[in-house]
């Protein structure tokens, strides 16, 4: 009963009009708080900022034009009623600490998320600014600006958490020693990828615009993009494949960047001679050789280099198998040459080179190894094709035969040729 006398007691003491009216002055205040942070919200946002704003899109430079389109001043502006809260309801509260604490704490997580993505705006319009210079697909910025940001959130929400239990955020990160092997088995990707990345960067291995190879991964295409977890290209199909960073540093692949680089693009490919087709010049075939007009030089100094050899030697132009003789496949070659050297689509200051291969069951390759002066792909290819249509053209010019498979007509055209044969027998 004595406890039950006591609570009444001090109901009977309250004074609940006092009480009334400090509540409603607090009701009062707190709107009238909330009243002032929307007015400095609507000030900052439809005065300050679209004065800011008008002048930047008046200005001539590109780079504040960035910051607008990224919106990293609106981002900015809602900072303005946070301070608002953060400085006048603690005055509100003063007689309650906690109420108090809990509105900074509040203000001061809105405030640190706002300049979170203030700073994440901005360092995206550093990208894009970046972007617009020729250096940026050397340096793929985009990999350092994402581990930056993802630096800045776990480091915003080592500071949220440190705010919410009233801690020092050195407390939280010297804490973190116990999860680090869990964090590292979940941000394996991206940690693996993040070394990569600064691998492929400072080593130059591949940058945005080369054109990269990775038959095991289907690409052959152009890299468009340099990001963090992923290297993204677009194969000349206008598929777009994505791999990881990592994989360019583990596995091999062809960057073609240094033939774009140099302005010219190797040409190296073989026509295959029929073996039973090669033999000596005859003196008709000399004749006939003199007259055109790549090698006619060539014929001439030939001719009288193995004349006077021969003679040196005592031997008759009778005797093929002692004497140095003109071969139509080495002519054949002497013309290719010179043809090569007279194209305006030939490098003349690299590598030119017609040399014979091993033969094989499918003749004696004639390899050419040259270089173009065009190294666009569709430019290149022409000029090859042309090259080779004129090549494959004269081969019987020579006395040559470009070797080929027996078809189903050749098979049919001895069939045909027995049936006749057999009729008349």
């Amino acid at each position: 009963m004595e406890h039950i006398q006591k609570y009444l007691d001090y109901f009977n003491n309250i004074d609940y009009a006092q009480k009334s009216v400090d509540f409603g002055a607090e009701i009062g205040l707190f709107i009238g708080i909330c009243v002032l942070a929307y007015i400095a919200n609507y000030v900052a946002k439809n005065f300050i900022l679209r004065a800011v704003e008008g002048l930047i899109r008046k200005s001539k430079t590109d780079w504040d034009d960035i910051l607008v389109e990224r919106k990293v001043l609106r981002r900015l502006s809602h900072i303005a009623p946070a301070l608002i809260f953060y400085f006048l309801v603690p005055l509100l509260f003063k007689g309650n600490e906690s109420v108090k604490i809990l509105t900074q704490r509040l203000a001061s997580i809105y405030m640190l998320g706002c300049g979170l993505l203030t700073v994440d705006a901005c360092l995206s319009a550093v990208q894009d600014i970046f972007g617009k210079f020729q250096i940026s697909k050397q340096i793929p910025t985009s990999i350092f600006i994402q581990v930056i940001k993802i630096l800045l959130y776990l480091l915003a929400a080592v500071i949220v958490i440190s705010i919410l239990i009233g801690k020092s955020p050195a407390f939280l990160i010297g804490s973190l020693g116990a999860v680090t092997a869990i964090l590292m088995l979940v941000f394996k990707d991206p940690i693996l990828s993040f070394a990569a990345g600064i691998q492929l960067s400072s080593n130059k291995m591949v940058q945005v615009g080369d054109w990269i190879e990775m038959p095991k991964h289907g690409v052959d295409g152009d890299v468009i993009e340099l990001s963090l977890t992923t290297v993204k290209v677009q194969n000349f199909d206008k598929t777009i494949v994505t791999v990881p960073p990592y994989a360019l540093v583990t596995e091999s692949f062809k960057n073609w960047r240094g033939m774009s680089e140099s302005g010219v693009r190797r040409i190296k490919r073989a026509i295959n001679v029929d073996i039973s087709s090669v033999t000596f010049c005859s003196e008709q075939m000399i004749e006939r050789f003199k007259k055109i007009q790549y090698i006619s030089g060539y014929v001439d100094e030939k001719r009288t280099e193995l004349t006077e050899y021969n003679k040196k030697q005592n031997i008759y132009d009778t005797d093929l198998a002692n004497g140095r003789r003109m071969t139509n496949i080495g002519t054949f070659r002497a013309y290719i040459v010179s043809y090569l050297k007279e194209h305006p689509k030939i490098s003349k200051n690299h590598t030119l080179l017609v040399r014979q291969l091993d033969p094989g069951p499918t003749g004696i390759p004639i390899e050419i190894y040259v270089f173009t002066t065009d190294n666009n792909w569709v430019n290149y290819e022409g000029i090859q094709s042309d090259i080779f249509d004129h090549i494959l053209a004269i081969v019987p010019e020579f006395g040559l035969k470009v070797f080929q498979n027996p078809a189903g007509s050749d098979f049919k055209a001895i069939a045909n040729t027995d049936k006749e044969i057999n009729k008349h027998s």
